[in-house]
């Protein structure tokens, strides 16, 4: 199961120095992450200051 990124992301980047295995990048406006690389850990859950990462 990855996680997803809601609207509330400011896009701040503290989850994508976080994620182990690289699944997420920053777009224009948030995060937003690769759910085939997503090893599902919740570390970027965490980190994230707008509670915005969540489980799918």
């Amino acid at each position: 199961m990855a996680h997803k990124v809601s609207d509330e992301c400011v896009a701040c980047g503290a989850c994508v120095d976080t994620c182990p295995v690289g699944a997420i990048t920053l777009g224009d406006t948030k995060a937003e992450v690769d759910a085939a690389t997503c090893v599902d850990c919740g570390a970027c859950e965490g980190v994230c200051p707008t509670g915005a990462i969540t489980a799918e």
